[in-house]
């Protein structure tokens, strides 16, 4: 027996604090995948040391550093800092700082389970969904501060395409060839509702790139756009309160992770690992260095461009979603070919969601707050590329099975619209993005 089950900052009412069955039931496709990448840890050593509060700090460090398949990338963190202060190169400081980002998204997604050990299932998914894409939100207000709009509106269109094309791609063609001989069945009413936010979404978003070209000239319609973006992302955020509710409280059936028979077996077993301050000292300077990481990733960006002569567009909708969330979208795949569709679903389409209804018009709010103009104008290509996203993966899901084939069509959808990207040149100087409007809609 470990001795970590005796600590007394892992103790309820004298007892260990254990994931209980209702708590099981609660916990969404999210911490689900995540654990899928999590190693367990041999504390025999550990625990011969006497001093109660050295055991502990060691217990905690063995836990969150070493306790995951990605430990081997936590080195990049210093490094990084390291080269940031040291003058490297910058495109080694972008390089680094992402791959420092990796592990930290992943043991965030950790310590909020840890934390919901405490706080029950119903906060514990109110944290793992305001956490969840905790790195894209920090990523965007440090852009944001840096008037990089560009950046900010790229890396969220980024991040909805990779999680609908890319991961749900990946997994349904990983899955549908693993289980080739399997029919593969998920539950739709889960798809179904993320289906409708995420129509909700491209219709915020369609408007105001509409409005821009309903009006004689285009410049007339700043102002009036900006404040139906602000308009609409309020809209956007109250739609997404009541989907949280929706999800954690009169319909937390529809989003809870499947539980097979070896969770039933293994469940009762399972206990927290770090006590709750600690959970929380933990999380606090988890979102520091991924403050400081990306920040580094917002100043580099544009040399890590210049340098390899990639266009920011494409860093920023393709490499910095794909490393970002890497610990995520490998937890989906790994779970797909396990024939845990539902869990895979989960994933792609609840951070993509989550994206485009929350971190989204959260921006555009703190943007006004900052007094910066970002509106939800994505231009016509990008918003294009996230329409035609929304309506293949909706087409994809309708029938609540899946084969190969549909992994593969959503997966090729990727790579065409990447190379879209990879060779669009857009001015790295811009404060905007703005379209480049054709002659014939100036001189209509």
């Amino acid at each position: 027996m470990g001795s970590h089950q005796h600590e007394p900052w892992l103790l309820e009412n004298g007892n260990p604090k254990v994931l209980t069955r209702e708590m099981r039931h609660g916990r969404t496709a999210h911490s689900k995948s995540s654990n899928s990448l999590r190693t367990k840890s041999d504390r025999t050593l550990v625990s011969k040391v006497p001093c109660a509060t050295i055991r502990n700090v060691l217990f905690n460090l063995q836990e969150v550093i070493l306790g995951t398949k990605l430990s081997i990338l936590i080195p990049a963190i210093p490094v990084a800092i390291v080269a940031e202060y040291c003058g490297f190169g910058r495109p080694w400081v972008f390089v680094l700082s992402l791959l420092g980002l990796t592990p930290l998204a992943e043991r965030v997604s950790f310590i909020t389970e840890q934390v919901a050990f405490y706080t029950g299932p119903t906060v514990g998914g109110l944290l793992n969904a305001t956490c969840g894409n905790v790195t894209e939100l920090i990523i965007a207000i440090f852009a944001l501060s840096s008037n990089k709009i560009a950046v900010v509106k790229y890396s969220l269109l980024g991040s909805i395409l990779s999680n609908l094309l890319l991961v749900l791609g990946t997994s349904l063609l990983c899955g549908g060839i693993a289980n080739v001989g399997l029919e593969q069945k998920y539950d739709r009413r889960q798809g179904d509702v993320n289906s409708l936010m995420l129509l909700l979404a491209l219709l915020c978003y369609l408007l105001p790139m509409l409005f821009k070209y309903s009006a004689a000239s285009a410049a007339l319609t700043v102002d009036p756009s900006l404040h139906l973006s602000r308009a609409s992302s309020i809209v956007m955020l109250i739609a997404y309160v009541v989907y949280i509710i929706f999800q954690l409280w009169t319909h937390r059936q529809l989003f809870e992770a499947e539980d097979e028979d070896e969770d039933d077996n293994n469940g009762s077993d399972e206990q927290a690992v770090i006590g709750l301050w600690s959970g929380i000292a933990w999380l606090i300077g988890m979102t520091v260095f991924i403050a400081l990481l990306s920040e580094y990733v917002v100043d580099t960006i544009e040399d890590a461009s210049d340098s390899w002569g990639l266009s920011v567009s494409f860093l920023s909708i393709i490499l910095l979603p794909i490393v970002g969330n890497a610990a995520e979208h490998a937890g989906a795949v790994i779970f797909a070919f396990k024939n845990k569709l539902d869990i895979s679903l989960g994933v792609a389409l609840g951070s993509a969601t989550q994206i485009a209804m929350f971190v989204v018009p959260l921006c555009v709010i703190v943007a006004w707050t900052m007094g910066v103009k970002m509106d939800l104008n994505f231009n016509i290509l990008e918003t294009g590329s996230v329409a035609l996203a929304i309506i293949v993966t909706s087409f994809t899901l309708q029938d609540g099975t899946s084969h190969y084939m549909k992994g593969l069509v959503l997966l090729l959808c990727y790579i065409v619209i990447g190379a879209c990207f990879f060779v669009q040149r857009t001015p790295l100087n811009q404060a905007d993005v703005t379209n480049i409007i054709p002659n014939g809609v100036l001189s209509a």
